[in-house]
């Protein structure tokens, strides 16, 4: 089953899911909202289905979506107290990865049991993609809104209140709060449903947007101190390094947001920050207003993503790093504004 890109058959994943009794749900390292809201989305309807669910991501659930967790549905992978439990299972479903090996050390678990997965996702993915079932719609605003779709068809009964909290907070996190270009009708009808079950849509912004740690504001005033703009200030690009981290006492949640932050100064046109992970990798993230794409630099440093936010993990020392991502952006900015000309 290979629905890259093309109409997905939700009667036939349906097929799929429920002739699995033991599922594994799970998303990529450092997981955002979509693919938290995602795995919750889908979590609470297999457990009114009666299945042998659970969600296990490598990386710890962060702080701003605790509320998502009231029932502590969210494990952190541990293949000491986990792998007796996945080896056994019919069905692992991975959630807005973009790439499988972003996903980590489940990936050798999943491959050592033979385990058949399912990847549900709107981020570009080859042909020859490793799973078993690939599930791509690249106009879903966000991988919450596919898992929103499929429950629409299998279900008799209205979405539970548990699902479209996880389905919310995917949609609006990777709409930007709908200001983003990705947020189309489906979006605000989602909303209006959620609205009208009782979620307080307000205080899940509030959890997510209004929950700055002192770390989080003493690191951005860092950085924002030291901001670099290229190409008469259409980009603009910053680093976070460990030192940073450590002066600041900063954890890595505390960096979410900061390039999207860089994109609302006025005639940047694409943001890019280094966050340097260690001594000899950084992980890099692009986002753009519109007028460039940033796929394809994140591509050419062997990330990838949507065509207007994107992220690669490059190795090398943080000083050559930065040289070869700022050179590489500045270099494809100023050939596609010669080319709009």
């Amino acid at each position: 089953m290979n629905f890259n890109n093309t109409p997905i058959d939700w009667d036939a994943v349906h097929n799929v899911i429920k002739n699995a009794t033991s599922i594994m749900l799970t998303t990529h390292e450092n997981p955002d909202g979509d693919g938290l809201g995602a795995e919750s989305g889908l979590y609470y309807h297999l457990k009114e289905q009666n299945k042998d669910v659970r969600i296990i991501n490598y990386s710890p659930l962060p702080r701003e979506y605790k509320y998502l967790n009231s029932d502590n549905i969210f494990e952190c992978y541990d293949n000491e107290s986990h792998d007796d439990w996945i080896k056994d299972i019919d069905l692992a479903i991975v959630f807005d990865v973009g790439d499988f090996l972003r996903i980590r050390t489940l990936v050798n678990t999943i491959e050592k049991y033979d385990i058949e997965t399912m990847n549900i996702d709107h981020h570009p993915h080859p042909d020859d993609n490793v799973f078993t079932y690939n599930l791509v719609n690249l106009s879903a605003a966000a991988t919450g809104c596919m898992v929103y779709d499929y429950l629409k068809v299998v279900r008799d009964k209205p979405i539970s209140k548990n699902s479209l909290l996880g389905i919310y907070t995917a949609m609006m996190t990777d709409t930007g709060c709908f200001r983003y270009s990705n947020t189309d009708n489906k979006c605000h009808e989602i909303a209006i449903e959620c609205l009208n079950i009782g979620i307080e849509t307000h205080k899940i912004y509030q959890h997510i947007y209004e929950n700055s740690t002192r770390s989080r504001i003493k690191l951005m005033g860092e950085f924002l101190s030291n901001l670099k703009y290229e190409l008469d200030g259409t980009f603009a690009w910053f680093i976070i390094s460990n030192e940073m981290m450590k002066v600041a006492n900063a954890t890595r949640s505390d960096v979410d947001g900061f390039t999207d932050m860089v994109r609302t100064i006025s005639g940047v046109e694409v943001s890019l920050m280094i966050f340097q992970q260690n001594d000899s990798s950084c992980r890099i993230n692009f986002r753009s207003k519109g007028r460039y794409s940033v796929n394809d630099i994140a591509k050419e440093m062997g990330g990838g993503g949507h065509a207007f936010a994107a992220g690669a993990v490059v190795n090398g020392s943080l000083k050559d790093v930065s040289s070869k991502v700022v050179k590489a952006t500045s270099i494809s900015i100023e050939k596609k504004m010669t080319d709009l000309l």
